[in-house]
């Protein structure tokens, strides 16, 4: 099972040989099995690909993804439709009826909800329960948008003096480039089963590729707020450094637990698609596994 997250940050030349995955940075060179890597992210645009790696990287489900000028991830590169199941996984998609659908928004709030309160708690602040209790609150399909309410009491606990909107707060930079390396995951995963990350639960944007992959991330989210809550930030202004962003990766080697079993948020994007594929084929939304944040979000 793939497992391993590349980062690339100086100019390099990537290949294939003998399904090994070969990098080549100035006078080094290294070479890593290609089942064992999940995504390459790439934070330099000095870099090569040889067109038989970038086969190789669709045809065996890793996921690419291409920095913006400002090192932000920008672009991906998917497999394309490689399911065996793909024609009846799609069906099961687009025929999935509109209370199914708000069903599994109301848990992924929920999911949600409690992790961001499993963060504050982690932090000890007392209205930690008082955010969990709005989970009570959330009805199918969250028609009162809970989740806004509690992301709004939320942040004002996380963080003192802190506005997501603020571009010149490194903590949302960092925030930014942990959700869109999540995003990458799990549109890969959904990719993987069979699904069509266009296709979302909530999200239903009409110029947006992964409104799939922007409706399952909410119960990860936490994870890196998390993350950036332990990050120690000096200065709090600027843009993010490459040491900022070479930490906000390792989100995929956190902790998750799905059910009674502690996986990496790697596995557990997988495992939630899988889930999803079969919520949806027997129209249940209890089918639908998410991801409990650890108190003490440890790596497994």
């Amino acid at each position: 099972m793939a497992w391993r997250c590349v980062h690339i940050s100086r100019p390099a030349r990537l290949s294939l040989k003998d399904r090994q995955i070969v990098i080549t940075q100035g006078d080094d060179t290294i070479a890593l099995p290609l089942e064992d890597v999940a995504c390459c992210i790439l934070d330099t645009p000095q870099a090569t690909f040889s067109g038989a790696l970038l086969s190789a990287f669709a045809t065996n489900g890793l996921i690419l993804t291409v920095p913006d000028d400002k090192h932000h991830p920008a672009g991906l590169l998917l497999p394309f439709h490689q399911h065996y199941a793909q024609a009846d996984i799609i069906q099961s998609q687009i025929s999935a009826s509109q209370p199914l659908q708000k069903r599994l928004w109301q848990q992924i709030v929920i999911s949600k909800i409690n992790n961001q309160a499993a963060v504050l708690a982690a932090r000890e602040c007392p209205k930690a329960r008082q955010l969990q209790n709005m989970t009570g609150r959330v009805t199918s399909g969250d028609r009162d948008n809970i989740e806004a309410q509690a992301a709004r009491f939320y942040w004002s606990h996380l963080f003192p003096d802190f506005t997501r909107a603020d571009r010149a707060d490194r903590r949302n930079g960092l925030l930014n480039y942990g959700y869109a390396v999540l995003r990458a995951a799990i549109a890969r995963a959904c990719v993987a089963v069979g699904l069509i990350p266009s296709l979302g639960l909530h999200h239903a944007s009409r110029m947006n590729a992964f409104n799939l992959a922007d409706d399952l991330i909410e119960p990860f989210r936490p994870y890196v707020d998390q993350m950036v809550a332990r990050h120690q930030l000096e200065p709090d202004e600027g843009d993010i450094t490459l040491e900022d962003r070479h930490f906000m990766t390792g989100v995929l080697s956190q902790s998750a637990l799905i059910g009674q079993e502690t996986v990496s948020i790697l596995t557990a994007t997988e495992k939630i698609a899988t889930s999803l594929v079969q919520a949806l084929e027997h129209s249940s939304a209890a089918l639908l596994q998410l991801p409990v944040l650890p108190t003490g979000g440890t790596t497994p």
